[in-house]
């Protein structure tokens, strides 16, 4: 018997005797499941509110329709002086396309996986994710397509992250049915950040100092 069984045992029996009605729990699912004051139906509405949460963590935003994703990624990228990106797989080539023309650019496929010390060396990463959420300013990656494993994510210096409008509800609640459990979440708010003992905020402690989100309308 584990450890776990036999906790679980010990519960059962110390519960044998209440009645049964006293041993079933109803949880209740009254809380509100979206973010107050926002209509979880309005795209721009909800897309306002996440900007609006991303620049108090400090990231950088872009609104742009799609047809200037490519322009406005290679622009971040430039910006933040990169010269090499790593590009997880289903990342669509044309976003990449025109920043990668630059002789002096590379992007670099993580397959077969990037080593730790190779990740270090890269400036950037650029990636989609899976949902997003406006009252938290919270972005989700589930390791899918154009995603990618969670390291190239974690080390390069910069992350420039592409939702799309339809990707961003209103809350947690809202979020969480959509999202799969058996997939490999990471929840991230704003650029790595942590606050010493004298309140002094300092970036890039756990993962990029810089991250880049453009939501395409």
């Amino acid at each position: 018997m584990s450890a776990r069984e036999e906790v679980l045992g010990r519960i059962r029996t110390a519960l044998a005797d209440l009645p049964a009605h006293e041993r079933t729990t109803v949880v209740p699912r009254e809380y509100l499941r979206q973010a107050p004051g926002v209509d979880p139906h309005d795209l721009a509405a909800l897309a306002s509110l996440f900007v609006e949460r991303l620049k108090h963590y400090g990231a950088q935003t872009h609104r742009v329709p799609a047809d200037q994703l490519p322009d406005t990624i290679a622009s971040a990228l430039n910006e933040h002086g990169a010269h090499s990106v790593v590009a997880p797989a289903g990342l669509p080539e044309s976003w990449l396309a025109g920043w990668a023309a630059d002789p002096a650019h590379r992007v670099l496929a993580d397959h077969p996986q990037l080593s730790p010390a190779q990740l270090d060396a890269v400036d950037a990463v650029v990636t989609n994710c899976t949902a997003a959420v406006a009252d938290s300013g919270t972005v989700v990656l589930d390791g899918g397509p154009g995603q990618g494993r969670r390291a190239p994510t974690l080390i390069p210096d910069c992350h420039v992250c592409v939702v799309r409008a339809e990707q961003i509800a209103s809350s947690i609640p809202e979020m969480i049915g959509i999202l799969d459990p058996g997939r490999p979440l990471t929840w991230f708010s704003g650029p790595s950040a942590t606050v010493d003992i004298e309140m002094i905020r300092v970036q890039g402690v756990h993962g990029p100092r810089r991250l880049v989100v453009i939501i395409v309308e």
